[in-house]
C-alpha cells in the first residue's frame, strides 16, 4: 500500500505562497510564528496534512478523523460552529470515556437523527439532534479558551508527518489536553 502522506515540508516552513495560512504569521526568515489561538507553529499547514491522511481512511489516521477535527476546532475557537463547540466537546468526551466504540455510537445516533425517517429531530439513544451528547456550548458570559493547551497539533505531528507509530496515543493526549482547558465535558 502506498503511503498516503505524500511529500510534506518540514514543520515550521511556510507554504508556497510564503504564508502560514489564516492562523500564523511568517517571520522575516519565512518561519511560522506561534498561532494566537492554539500556540502551535504552522498549525494550518499541519491540519491540512492531517486531513489528507484522515481522508485516505488508512489506519491509524482515518478512524480518528472526528476526534482530530474536534481537537483542532476547539483549539481554534474562531472556527467554532454555531453550537459553540458542544458537538466537538461531546465527541471528545465520548472518546476519552469510551474510546473509538463510543465515538462510533455517538456518530451513529447523529446519522440516525439526520435521517429522513426520523420525525421531529428525535435521536435514538437520547443524544441531541446535532450529535452533541455531552458538553454545553460556550455559555453566555464565558469566552472560548485561547491557548494554554499542553498538547497541540504540533506535538501530534511530531516531525510534521504524523507518524503512525504512537498516533492514537498522541491523539488521546491531544483530546485530554483540549478538554482540560475547556473544562469538564460531561453534564
Amino acid at each position: 500500500m502506498t503511503d498516503p502522506r505524500g511529500e510534506r515540508g518540514e514543520r515550521g516552513e511556510c507554504g508556497e505562497r510564503g504564508e502560514c495560512g489564516e492562523r500564523g504569521e511568517c517571520g522575516e526568515r519565512g518561519e511560522c510564528a506561534e498561532c494566537a489561538e492554539c500556540g502551535a507553529r504552522g498549525c494550518e499547514e499541519l491540519f491540512h496534512g492531517l486531513l489528507a491522511l484522515d481522508h485516505s481512511r488508512a489506519e491509524p489516521w482515518g478512524p480518528l478523523h472526528g476526534v482530530s477535527v474536534s481537537c483542532f476546532l476547539l483549539q481554534h475557537p474562531g472556527r467554532l460552529p454555531a453550537d459553540g463547540g458542544a458537538a466537538a466537546r461531546g465527541l471528545l468526551g465520548a472518546y476519552l470515556d469510551g474510546g473509538q466504540p463510543a465515538v462510533e455510537r455517538l456518530i451513529g445516533r447523529a446519522r440516525a437523527a439526520n435521517s429522513h425517517r426520523v420525525k421531529g429531530g428525535a435521536v435514538p439513544g437520547g443524544a441531541a439532534p446535532d450529535g452533541a451528547a455531552q458538553g454545553p456550548a460556550v455559555r453566555p458570559g464565558r469566552k472560548a479558551p485561547r491557548g494554554g493547551f499542553a498538547v497541540t497539533i504540533e506535538q501530534v505531528a511530531q516531525d510534521g508527518t504524523f507518524p503512525a507509530a504512537g498516533f492514537p496515543e498522541r491523539v488521546r493526549a491531544w483530546a485530554a489536553a483540549t478538554l482540560d482547558v475547556w473544562g469538564p465535558h460531561s453534564g
